[in-house]
């Protein structure tokens, strides 16, 4: 079985949570196919790889797309519109994975705001196109049934590649030394957008006496928003916002508690991360943290700046406490495998191409 996994504008976002999510997916069927599953994985749409070669072929005669038998996208734009279009006319099964709601969009660019209403009607038009909808989450996949998404609708976890935060201890001194961090460091990471929290996250650390740093890209162009552009350009004394960072497990590395106020999330491969190192987690009492992790047992989940505040000087004082908490998120990223993530995958396919 021949599947395309093809993520639109995979260069733009490969900083970005959509960008390792499709990471994630091709190296969990690459684990399945080294497992024995009858799966072959290509990333591009084009025969032989690239449009140059498609070309070539299609003055023979032959396709210019690649032949597969299962058609996996996971964007909405255009080159992934005409995707689902030539997957119906070929009738091959097309999956399309929702990592964009209108909701997640809201508060991530200037102008987001307005023009999340016009995206929902697009992604239920977009969405119902589909053989089979993958989410990252049950929440996620209730949301879609409300827009409503006319198609089957599946959640599926993105998992969590250990691998790609290994070895973080390593680089604790060097990326407490290189941004200034002292003591316990409450630290969050990814882009910094405002529906990740970023008021929250600054508000929080003027009220305590804590280090606070935020690994990630900030956007400075004409799409950042006003209220990145204030808090990025004029951020607190205790917080620091470090930009990208090339070594991922060093952010990792150099924090004591993740930190993750986010006002919407489908999944929050992000958190998952934290907890494969062991880190104690705060995080914003929202649905789809309830559907995958527990209040005390492997993070604490907080309704208001009040409780943030409280949790986290909790934290800082009880080292058991952090210690207790990151030990059990360890065994609940552990749940989420790549492993598993590709047999679950292998059989979604191999369900729809059976039904063909």
């Amino acid at each position: 079985m021949r599947v395309l996994d093809y993520l639109e504008l995979d260069a733009q976002l490969d900083r970005a949570g959509i960008g390792t999510a499709h990471d994630q997916q091709v190296e969990a069927l690459d684990r399945a196919r080294a497992a024995g599953a009858d799966v072959a994985v290509v990333t591009s749409p084009w025969a032989g790889g690239d449009p140059r070669t498609a070309l070539r072929r299609a003055v023979s005669g032959r396709s210019l797309l690649a032949d597969v038998d299962v058609i996996h996208l996971n964007l909405i734009g255009p080159a992934s519109v005409a995707l689902a279009r030539y997957a119906r006319l070929t009738d091959t099964p097309l999956v399309l994975h929702c990592h964009v709601t209108s909701e997640d969009f809201r508060e991530s660019f200037r102008g987001s705001n307005a023009v999340a209403p016009a995206l929902r009607r697009y992604l239920r038009w977009f969405y119902s196109q589909a053989d089979l909808v993958l989410t990252p989450s049950e929440y996620t996949k209730r949301q879609l049934l409300e827009y409503p998404v006319d198609a089957p609708i599946r959640a599926l976890s993105n998992g969590i590649d250990h691998d790609s935060v290994a070895g973080h201890e390593a680089y604790r001194e060097q990326y407490r030394e290189r941004f200034d961090l002292d003591g316990v460091v409450a630290f969050a990471v990814g882009s910094v957008f405002e529906r990740k929290g970023l008021t929250d996250f600054c508000e929080v650390a003027q009220r305590t006496d804590h280090d606070f740093a935020w690994f990630g890209t900030v956007d400075s162009g004409p799409q950042a928003s006003r209220t990145v552009t204030r808090w990025t350009d004029d951020p607190p004394e205790n917080v620091t916002f470090t930009g990208w960072v090339d070594d991922k497990p060093g952010a990792f590395g150099a924090g004591d508690v993740f930190f993750f106020p986010t006002k919407e999330e489908n999944q929050g491969i992000v958190v998952l991360e934290a907890m494969a190192c062991g880190k104690p987690c705060v995080l914003r009492d929202i649905p789809v943290f309830r559907e995958y992790f527990e209040d005390g047992h492997d993070c604490l989940l907080c309704d208001s700046r009040e409780e943030f505040v409280e949790a986290l000087n909790r934290l800082a004082d009880d080292p058991d406490l952090r210690e207790r908490l990151g030990e059990n998120a360890r065994e609940t990223a552990a749940e989420h495998s790549l492993e598993r993530v590709g047999e679950e995958l292998v059989d979604t396919y191999e369900r729809l191409v059976t039904a063909r």
